[in-house]
């Protein structure tokens, strides 16, 4: 039996604006096990981010259950949820606006390490802090630097060092190497893998690349428009991919080899907006196959294939 972390159901998070309700996630369910990662991937503006943040209840769900380790944490205190954000972390997108930009190295890898008691000796904390940036691979030297002294990735490292020292079980990794020059990010994903691998963590990735998520997910859920329209092991979804906003985002990877025909699929018509939603597919003013019945209601999230999740009427 499969060793569950996470369970989602059911998860909304709606926003009050002059025009109406902006359902910026909208019912969305999905588990993740122990020591593996999802991959959260759609285009800027489809809820990724939000979702990711309304888990860890930095953002509160307008409705829905988040069961970590069996624990729904929608209902635990602000005391309760304190002690249970030791074992739940983020990095963010930005390593230089996440970063207090008056403290030190040593202050900003600190700081949880002290807030939350885990240790209280002076010495204590220096070694801890120390260690961890070993293990994040900053050298000693950079302790009382400032973020505005380091590159991009020193500075991620920073905030990856930072989530480490809660000793955490899930991390949600917020788009952590787009701010990042190429080189710089196949290094902090190898960084990711291997904390993975020796810590036995477990990751939500959030990112609009596929080219990146495809080699660092277990398993990829496409969002649209605050819902999940298609849910798949990594290696079976750019192999099989089933909804047509799936293959319209995998048609449009780079490929290095020019010899190498693909056909892009380009999308066409006005995007759905997200406030006062109409009872039908959110996909079907852009779909290029979209028929009469696409509009008489909201497509539900069906396994078609073992593992193989799609919202859309014409599988399923």
């Amino acid at each position: 039996m499969a060793d569950t972390i996470l369970e989602v159901r059911n998860l909304k998070k709606y926003f009050k604006t002059a025009r109406g309700m902006l359902h910026a996630v909208d019912d969305i369910s999905f588990t993740l096990e122990r020591g593996k990662t999802l991959g959260l991937v759609g285009e800027s503006g489809c809820g990724k981010s939000t979702t990711g943040r309304s888990i860890l209840r930095l953002i509160e769900p307008s409705a829905g259950e988040v069961l970590f380790d069996g624990t729904d944490i929608c209902k635990l205190s602000s005391g309760e949820m304190r002690k249970k954000r030791k074992d739940m972390q983020i990095i963010f997108q930005d390593p230089f606006s996440s970063l207090d930009p008056k403290k030190t190295v040593n202050q900003i890898i600190s700081e949880p390490i002290r807030e939350n008691r885990i240790l209280t000796k002076k010495h204590a904390i220096e070694e801890k802090v120390l260690e961890l940036m070993e293990t994040v691979g900053l050298a000693e030297r950079l302790i009382n630097s400032y973020p505005h002294e380091l590159d991009g990735g020193r500075r991620q490292r920073i905030g990856i060092a930072r989530a480490l020292a809660m000793q955490p079980k899930l991390i949600v990794c917020d788009e952590p190497v787009s701010a990042l020059d190429v080189s710089i990010q196949a290094q902090i994903l190898n960084l990711l893998k291997t904390l993975q691998e020796k810590m036995g963590l477990t990751y939500i990735f959030i990112t609009h690349d596929l080219s990146v998520v495809n080699h660092f997910s277990n398993d990829i859920a496409v969002m649209y428009l605050g819902q999940i329209v298609e849910k798949a092991p990594a290696e079976e979804l750019f192999a099989n991919p089933i909804h047509p906003y799936t293959k319209a985002l995998l048609s449009a990877i780079p490929v290095p080899d020019l010899s190498e025909k693909r056909q892009r699929i380009s999308l066409k018509g006005e995007i759905t907006s997200p406030i006062n939603l109409p009872d039908a597919c959110r996909f079907a003013n852009r779909c290029f196959d979209c028929q009469d019945g696409c509009r008489e209601g909201i497509p539900q999230l069906r396994e078609v294939t073992p593992n193989h999740f799609v919202a859309c009427f014409l599988h399923g």
